[in-house]
């Protein structure tokens, strides 16, 4: 039952994204920055948390559980070191994450020889 969650759940928040970007003038950075904006807001809120022990992966891939990572380790940093855990907490909470999706475009930009649109 928790890939069906996951499945439609994570095909859910795809399709309203894609109907926010075909029905809006929004650009695709303008819709990534929203998303992880508000799943760092739901995270803040309580909202989010539950969600994704409902939804597990389809909640937690999207960017809106990029910003919910952000808000975690911004959360923990606060607690730990004040104020400066607000600048500090979401860097070392989506390192991998980050440092991963550079290192294997990277990879990929070798192997596939990406060119430039004309």
């Amino acid at each position: 039952m928790d890939y069906i969650n996951a499945f439609w759940i994570g095909g859910l928040i795809c399709a309203l994204v894609q109907i926010l970007l075909d029905k809006t003038s929004l650009l695709p950075g303008r819709v990534m920055v929203l998303l992880v904006c508000s799943g760092t807001l739901l995270s803040a809120l309580g909202i989010y948390g539950p969600f994704v022990k409902y939804a597990g992966a389809g909640a937690s891939v999207p960017l809106l559980g990029f910003g919910n990572v952000l808000w975690k380790g911004m959360k923990k940093a606060i607690d730990h070191d004040g104020i400066l855990g607000l600048f500090t907490g979401g860097f070392t909470a989506c390192a991998a994450g980050v440092s991963a999706a550079l290192i294997f475009s990277y990879l990929a930009s070798l192997i596939f020889k990406p060119k430039m649109k004309d």
